[in-house]
């Protein structure tokens, strides 16, 4: 069964895209946690960040080098953002569908909580 973000990918169902090659595609989040919130999506599908292959290097590469372009074409590069990949039930992955978070456009605290 198809992962809702490669439904995304294939039009199956809406989305605001913000850019599509070839290798990726990256569209706002429905829940956005910060005013830019956008997810990018490798077009091949790779459940985790366990399941990237050797042969994906410049895949991966690629995903980061959009965010930095999406990142100045928001207006976020120079005041910062954060680029987040959840990985598996402990990281807080949702859709098993490798993605990066890109977030920003106002002061993001803390990375995480302390743990306790």
């Amino acid at each position: 069964m198809p992962t809702l973000f490669e439904r995304i990918i294939a039009g199956d169902l809406p989305a605001t895209i913000v850019h599509r090659d070839d290798r990726v595609t990256a569209f706002r989040d429905i829940q956005p946690r910060a005013p830019t919130h956008i997810l990018i999506v490798p077009n091949k599908p790779i459940p985790t960040a366990n399941d990237i292959a050797d042969s994906d290097e410049a895949l991966i590469g690629h995903l980061f080098t959009v965010a930095r372009d999406l990142a100045k074409r928001e207006g976020i590069a120079e005041d910062g953002y954060r680029l987040i990949i959840n990985c598996n039930q402990h990281g807080g992955q949702e859709v098993y569908h490798l993605h990066v978070h890109l977030l920003g456009g106002a002061p993001l605290g803390a990375m995480v909580a302390k743990h306790s």
